[in-house]
């Protein structure tokens, strides 16, 4: 069993993982709030560490999402919109001397890197030679792999392996493909939104309490409006992502994320905005624990 850390926008999560069985044990979870001061977020994950008692001189594993210095261990994050107070602060040292029993070493490691080493280990990407994952959440994490090497550069891997750093139409593409332009193209129309359907259908301003669960329950309950938002969505993003996975010659891509919860509307979108691209289209099969035996793979 490896000591892990997965450290998200929401919730900070410690764990004991094995990747060869696909067990996590002795899980700790703690709120977390990612727009909160560098205290309050370092304090959060140095306690949700400590809590597990891990055993003394052991080497963590920690998914963190980017932007993120994973060598250094130093955060990068800066306008955009989450763990901004930490930027510049050197989270390896912090862990190090903060964390008890002290561990011997932090290894970090982007969160989407994190997701389909886990599933390519032991999930739904086991058995394929070249996989693609994206985790979708406030954003569309990515992740490339040969054989479980996650690969930053390459014929179809976007700059840095982050496909979220492509643009599209002169936006970048989570203008289009993200919590937010979601939430804002359910109730109008988001800028650099696909084009289609949509366009001058989404009068009226969204209840505050509405999110992309509820979406997605409308969505179910037959309510066009927001059918339309996923379908367009999801096959604007599939039409993105499939040159990409056939220049990387890819044979599955695995999909992720707390969006992930919504799979029965995005995946028909998804693989019709894919088309003929030759490969299989899976959810992760480990859900929450994709990120965490990932962790423990990748410093195993």
């Amino acid at each position: 069993m490896r000591p892990v850390l997965e450290i998200g926008g929401t919730h900070v999560t410690a764990a004991l993982a094995d990747p060869r069985t696909a067990t996590v044990a002795r899980s700790v979870r703690r709120p977390l709030d990612a727009r909160g001061t560098a205290e309050h977020i370092l304090g959060a994950v140095v306690r949700c560490a400590g809590d597990l008692e891990a055993a003394p001189g052991e080497v963590w594993g920690v998914a963190v999402p980017g932007p993120f210095d994973h060598d250094k261990g130093i955060a990068r994050f800066e306008g955009v919109g989450k763990f901004d107070d930490l930027y510049g602060i050197d989270v390896r040292s912090v862990l190090l001397d903060g964390v008890w029993p002290r561990p011997a070493e932090t290894v970090f490691l982007n969160d989407a890197h994190a997701f389909l080493l886990g599933e390519w280990h032991a999930g739904t990407a086991r058995g394929h030679h070249r996989c693609v994952g994206i985790t979708l959440g406030t954003g569309v994490g990515s992740a490339f792999a040969v054989d479980g090497d996650v690969r930053r550069t390459g014929p179809g891997v976007p700059p840095q392996g982050r496909v979220d750093l492509l643009r599209v139409g002169g936006r970048p593409l989570e203008d289009s493909v993200s919590r937010r332009a979601i939430l804002a193209r359910y109730g109008g129309d988001a800028p650099g939104a696909p084009d289609g359907a949509l366009d001058g259908a989404l009068d009226g301003a969204l209840d505050g309490a509405v999110d992309v669960r509820e979406i997605a329950d409308r969505a179910r309950a037959g309510e066009r409006r927001a059918r339309l938002v996923f379908d367009e969505t999801f096959m604007f993003l599939g039409a993105v992502l499939a040159p990409c996975l056939r220049a990387f010659d890819a044979t599955v891509l695995v999909v992720g994320g707390a969006m992930a919860a919504s799979w029965d509307l995005i995946r028909p979108a998804l693989r019709a905005g894919l088309g003929d691209t030759p490969v299989a289209l899976r959810a992760g099969a480990l859900g929450e624990n994709a990120a965490l035996i990932g962790a423990a793979a990748y410093v195993t």
